[in-house]
């Protein structure tokens, strides 16, 4: 079959085909029908905050949230609390030597450290639990997944009960079930882990299971846009 004949079919193709892609910080009609809410509108801080209640003071850059120097450990989003969900963003950084997480699950936003988890962001290559897309000193990356300084990372996080997956680049790098973190202050594997409160070890089963989505600043610049959530229901989705 002539060549440019295969061209006009794959055109056609295209235009005839049900799926739309969706511009940045927007959704697209699959998504908007499948119940998917934009939680950053890439244009202003609605909805979020400063974790300790201060008005983020970086500005939103290039369509991004910017949690470097906002006044806040990290940056909230203030006007609801998730339980079950797949929470996606994209991210990228500046610099070879980068570092930042996304919180989840975040019960007390005075204490975002040690009363929620973190999927981890940060520019080293390797896996383990302080390494790109690992569940931060509790569930380590099992491949690395991430693209070079830069580019951008599509990180997406699914909480369902006890079980925890985070994926980067389309690929699972690590996961978790935290009813099998049963012990204070250690890992199924024997290893410490550094949840505590008020100096006491946390056995992380107790954890909530429900809490605030935020974005971390530890002092370098990184941008997170296309912040989108979709709640599950357990049975479904």
């Amino acid at each position: 079959m002539p060549r440019f004949v295969l061209l006009i079919i794959a055109a056609l193709t295209a235009c005839l085909s049900p799926v739309t892609f969706a511009s940045d910080n927007r959704l697209t009609a699959e998504e908007e029908q499948a119940g998917w809410q934009l939680l950053f509108n890439g244009r202003d801080h609605t909805g979020w905050t400063c974790n300790n209640g201060a008005p983020i003071a970086t500005p939103v850059e290039d369509g991004s949230l910017l949690p470097f120097e906002s006044g806040g450990y990290i940056i909230i989003y203030e006007k609801k609390q998730f339980g079950d969900f797949i929470l996606k963003c994209d991210v990228k950084w500046e610099a070879d030597r980068c570092n930042s997480g996304v919180f989840f699950r975040v019960e007390d936003p005075e204490n975002p450290v040690h009363t929620g988890f973190e999927a981890q962001v940060e520019s080293d290559t390797g896996t383990g639990k302080r390494k790109f897309g690992a569940i931060y000193d509790l569930a380590p990356t099992k491949v690395f997944a991430g693209n070079k300084t830069g580019e951008w990372n599509t990180l997406e996080i699914t909480c369902r009960g006890p079980l925890i997956t985070v994926k980067l680049n389309s690929k699972e790098v690590s996961s978790m079930d935290c009813d099998q973190f049963d012990v204070p202050g250690y890992c199924p594997d024997g290893e410490k882990h550094k949840y505590n409160l008020d100096g006491k070890p946390r056995a992380v089963k107790d954890f909530a299971r429900n809490g605030y989505v935020g974005l971390q600043d530890h002092g370098q610049k990184v941008w997170y846009k296309n912040v989108k959530l979709l709640e599950l229901s357990q049975g479904k989705n």
